[in-house]
């Protein structure tokens, strides 16, 4: 694999430095949730640039590498919007003030960049050196992707995960919020804020969603830079969709059926990848129906 021409790789850089800046300093200069119209505008501005960079890719590289960014860019997009639930019921269980959400979500986009670029690197010699392990990833998703339809996450208590039990262990917490800030003097002693603690959480639970994320993108493509630049621009509107979706995120009864779906549909991708070559079209084509079927049946369902 050659690698995409550096150009590409200014552009990404340049496209998404310019999207963060915008949305977290411009537009989050204010520890404030956004408005509606403010994050749907800002949602379909980040949508605008993911397709206008799988049309870079289209014509410096080719139309099967713009195919496996756009199919990856949508199955990282359903998930992202599937644990937007997760995130919800962090903020709800820890009572973040709403002014504060804002920050929380700054501070977990930018640890999940973090967060991506070492799994998928470590993911890409993984699969370079040890080939069998393709297939572990494969039953890893199946087995995701089952469970997923036979639970739900009502029952997540982000106070009993392991990073929370940590943190509280090592760290003296303060009683109450002291807005923005990470710690606080307390009795004359520096304690960290419950801020600091739901941050971690956030963090903690993107890195066990990653474990079906970045998986399901290598059922795709195999290309790091591919891999890394769907995942990134399925994150950098992850603020924007949260002020966008959190008042109705609850009426896609279907979403997480349809992403069990798309996890098990790539899951067997990859276990049969030895032996069957899927398009890139045919794939791309496969997760639009599934997801776009999910999102239909929850628009006309009637409970």
């Amino acid at each position: 694999m050659s690698g995409p021409p550096g150009a590409l790789w200014l552009l990404f850089a340049a496209t998404i430095v310019t999207l963060l800046t915008v949305d977290l300093v411009a537009t989050g200069r204010k520890a404030a949730p956004l408005s509606f119209a403010t994050a749907t505008r800002w949602s379909a501005i980040v949508i605008a640039a993911a397709v206008c960079f799988a049309c870079a890719i289209w014509l410096a590289i080719g139309r099967p590498q713009a195919v496996q960014f756009a199919t990856g860019y949508v199955v990282e997009f359903a998930l992202s919007v599937d644990n937007l639930l997760v995130f919800i019921l962090v903020l709800r269980y820890f009572a973040v003030p709403e002014a504060l959400h804002a920050t929380v979500l700054k501070w977990g986009i930018l640890g999940a960049m973090v967060m991506r670029a070492v799994m998928i690197g470590a993911g890409t010699i993984l699969l370079r050196e040890l080939s069998w392990v393709i297939y572990l990833l494969g039953a890893l998703l199946i087995y995701t992707g089952a469970r997923m339809l036979r639970s739900n996450d009502e029952g997540v208590e982000p106070g009993r995960s392991l990073a929370f039990r940590v943190a509280r262990r090592l760290l003296p917490i303060t009683a109450d919020f002291h807005g923005n800030a990470f710690f606080a003097r307390e009795a004359g002693r520096l304690r960290a804020t419950p801020l600091l603690l739901v941050v971690v959480v956030v963090e903690w639970t993107d890195l066990v969603c990653a474990t079906d994320s970045v998986p399901a993108i290598f059922a795709i493509t195999r290309d790091p830079f591919l891999v890394y630049t769907s995942n990134v621009f399925a994150i950098v509107g992850l603020r924007a969709l949260f002020f966008l979706l959190a008042g109705m995120i609850a009426r896609f009864v279907y979403l997480r059926v349809g992403v069990a779906v798309v996890l098990m549909l790539v899951g067997l991708k990859m276990l049969l990848s030895h032996w069957v070559e899927l398009s890139p079209i045919v794939t791309l084509l496969a997760v639009i129906v599934v997801l776009g079927g999910a999102a239909f049946l929850s628009r006309t369902d009637v409970r």
